[in-house]
């Protein structure tokens, strides 16, 4: 047709072994750079401490690719039930997009944990951070025909023709931690649902298709948690504190009141031993003027010394 794309682009890059490099690994990988550096720029705008961002980054994707893989494994397990050791044969594909998303917010809880700060910040910044890592993600996945939707006459059609394709600014100023993240995420949850109804993936719960019951699951999340973190920030909090304070203030003051009672007892006590003491003090120093007097009426003392003198010669 007139509009149809057309994409005649070898999926596979190069190999080096056993090792095959195609587009989908290289912008899968640019992906996660693209998410890690935006989302470690939003933190640090938002007072996060990133020095140890890195460590943030290894967590997310060691866990995010545990995620992408297990949730594959147990969409399509028929594929692997007499092979398990094909369990970890990554490089032979099969990751899902929502165990990797699911895996990632795991490993940003264990972050937040570990480096003592708010994991909702962490979400906040994982929100967009997602959106932009799946963007360049996706360039890759187009190139190597995958997610394939179903027949279209319609001119927007894409048609593969390689024969190596696989053929099957911020709210956070207005919001509370978190919610701004889970708008993204639950936005986009929305989203895939809608879409996961033009794929020719298999149902596996109820007539859903594995991504539907995913994003099915974040959205729930998002709807419940956005309202409740809301409440939590209107509430108010310096009301609770303000009362008991006022019901102290008048055995504060009774108590208060106490010692200065006992220091003016204690200082009328002491000012009534100082003036004794003076009293004392006057007497002696009268008794001191007067004794001088006494030697000088007859001479008895030399009188008296004189025998003994006598005596002792």
């Amino acid at each position: 047709m007139f509009l149809t794309i057309v994409i005649n682009i070898d999926p596979n890059l190069f190999q080096i072994g056993p090792l095959l490099i195609t587009w989908h690994g290289v912008f899968s990988v640019l992906g996660i750079l693209a998410a890690a550096r935006l989302g470690l720029w939003l933190l640090g705008k938002d007072n996060i401490d990133v020095s140890r961002g890195p460590d943030g980054v290894t967590w997310m994707v060691l866990l995010g690719l545990v995620g992408a893989r297990g949730l594959y494994v147990w969409e399509n397990f028929k594929l692997f039930s007499r092979q398990l050791l094909h369990i970890f044969y990554i490089t032979e594909g099969g990751i899902s997009q929502w165990g990797g998303l699911f895996g990632a917010i795991l490993g940003a809880y264990v972050w937040a944990r570990r480096a003592h700060f708010s994991f909702w910040k962490v979400i906040d910044a994982g929100g967009p951070a997602a959106m932009i890592g799946l963007a360049v993600g996706r360039i890759g996945d187009v190139i190597n025909g995958e997610h394939h939707g179903t027949p279209t006459n319609q001119p927007w059609g894409v048609e593969y023709v390689n024969p190596s394709t696989l053929g099957h600014q911020r709210l956070k100023a207005k919001l509370p931690d978190g919610v701004a993240g889970l708008i993204y995420l639950g936005l986009y949850g929305v989203g895939r649902f809608w879409l996961s109804y033009f794929r020719t993936d298999p149902a596996i719960l109820y007539g859903l298709r594995q991504a539907q019951v995913a994003s099915l699951l974040m959205s729930v999340v998002a709807a419940v948690a956005i309202p409740i973190l809301i409440r939590l920030a209107r509430a108010p909090r310096p009301a609770v504190t303000a009362a008991p304070m006022e019901s102290i203030q008048p055995e504060a003051v009774a108590v208060s009141t106490e010692p200065v009672e006992v220091t003016q007892q204690a200082d009328g006590e002491s000012g009534r031993l100082r003036r004794r003491r003076r009293r004392r003090r006057k007497a002696a120093e009268s008794a001191r003027a007067i004794e001088p007097t006494e030697p000088n009426e007859p001479n008895e003392p030399a009188e008296a010394f004189e025998p003994e003198e006598a005596q002792a010669t």
